[in-house]
């Protein structure tokens, strides 16, 4: 995924200004900087969620293996199928577990009852629910503890095959031991999966990603102030913004 120029405004008012980088194929990229900077703002940009916002509009390029998505002839809702989003807080569907698997798939067509059943057991054994939720597919995804609720919303986004997951700090609403237990997820997924993940912790970012983006406000406008490999931005970083964050001096 190649971004180019991207910026964005909420009814008229800058959240983000020129935001290029590139994102690789298989590898864990990280978003750190303070909140309010646009980092949301940004991973929301990359499967045009920012379309359902009123009053926002983006400029800019983001291109997909050569395919621009704010084409004409996207079709938005393959695009969201290509590139999955896990959100803050876990948001499982008031549903049992079993549908809110297989509800998904029936939207996109998968309609045999064979193949939703495979691809539903596939995507639990994806994020280790399987032996956890085997028995009881179909009690209410609700009834879950919080960590085995987000892995479930993972499983979800992963029985659509996507090919990248945006994930807006997936372990900032648990508890340290189920946090411990989505952050090794995510570390499983590099390489068959690109991930781009939101996060302000900055030991998590350091342990899991391959990539990292600092992002920073200036008169309330999210900027990436460095972009590069992970271990080259907490150990070497080239600006000064950078160096006092990670080191927490500033933030």
């Amino acid at each position: 995924m190649r971004v180019n120029n991207l910026s964005l405004h909420y009814d008229g008012q800058p959240a983000l200004d020129n935001v290029t980088l590139d994102i690789y194929r298989g590898c864990i990229t990280a978003l750190i900087g303070p909140s309010g900077c646009g980092k949301t703002s940004f991973l929301s940009s990359l499967n045009r969620l920012t379309d359902l916002i009123p009053g926002c509009t983006v400029a800019g390029e983001i291109e997909i293996e050569g395919n621009w998505i704010h084409d004409d002839n996207t079709d938005v809702q393959a695009l969201r199928r290509r590139v999955g989003m896990i959100f803050q807080k876990p948001n499982p569907f008031p549903l049992s577990i079993r549908r809110n698997i297989q509800m998904p798939l029936r939207e996109h067509g998968v309609k045999e009852r064979a193949v939703l059943e495979t691809k539903m057991e596939a995507a639990l054994r994806d994020v280790g629910l399987w032996e956890e939720v085997k028995d009881r597919l179909d009690s209410p995804a609700l009834a879950l503890s919080g960590g085995q609720q987000q892995r479930l919303c993972i499983a979800r986004a992963l029985a659509l095959e996507p090919e990248i997951l945006l994930m807006d700090e997936p372990c900032s609403a648990l508890d340290p031991l189920s946090s411990a237990v989505v952050e090794d997820l995510i570390q499983s997924l590099r390489g068959r999966y690109t991930v781009v993940i939101v996060t302000h912790n900055l030991a998590q970012a350091r342990r899991i990603a391959n990539y990292a983006g600092f992002f920073w406000a200036k008169e309330r406008t999210g900027k990436l102030v460095e972009f590069g490999r992970c271990q080259q931005i907490f150990e070497s970083p080239a600006h000064e913004l950078t160096a006092a964050y990670v080191n927490g001096a500033r933030g």
